[in-house]
């Protein structure tokens, strides 16, 4: 690698761009299994959480499991100053599914539709929602969960407007540990 390209990846890489050195791990169609035990694994994220977003804010979340383990809620307050927004995973029979409640007032629905890296990284695919007068009103499409381990998780999450996908933020979370 040239000086020159290594001083374009290091650039890059401060202003948070990612440059993949490999493909992408192949992705596997959603089973029953693999979503039951990604289930489980958001279930284990029960506590608090601290997260920072590639678009430069910080949110504290909370993950509670509820109705008698049959769902993960997941409460997000200040990544938009003064709001709360949250999302609702649950079993639907065998798919693993989400809801979440934005700020952009809408509530768009995701269903686990693939696994990638043996289960640990869930790709979540918009099945519809509410609130959305079409699927050209903007409103999150897909979510990208990669549990890193025990006290970290990565999320992509991707926002769908005028027929295209408009831009993306990760947001990477870090277990609170007090």
């Amino acid at each position: 690698m040239t000086r020159y390209a290594i001083a374009l990846v290091v650039a890059l890489a401060a202003l948070g761009v990612c440059i993949a050195a490999a493909p992408p791990a192949a992705e596997v169609p959603a089973t029953p299994e693999m979503s039951r035990a990604a289930f489980e694994r958001l279930k284990a994220l029960e506590g608090t959480w601290e997260g920072r977003s590639t678009k430069g804010w910080t949110e504290t979340l909370r993950y509670e499991v509820i109705a008698g383990g049959s769902v993960v809620m997941e409460v997000s307050k200040e990544a938009h100053e003064g709001h709360t927004m949250a999302t609702m995973f649950h079993m639907d029979g065998e798919d693993l599914v989400l809801t979440h409640y934005c700020i952009a007032k809408n509530q768009p629905r995701m269903k686990a539709t693939s696994f990638r890296d043996g289960g640990r990284t869930v790709v979540f695919t918009f099945t519809g929602g509410g609130n959305l007068a079409s699927r050209d009103t903007g409103h999150m499409d897909q979510a990208v969960i990669t549990f890193e381990d025990a006290a970290t998780i990565r999320s992509r999450w991707t926002w769908y407007q005028n027929g295209k996908e408009e831009w993306f933020e990760e947001i990477v979370q870090t277990r609170r540990t007090s």
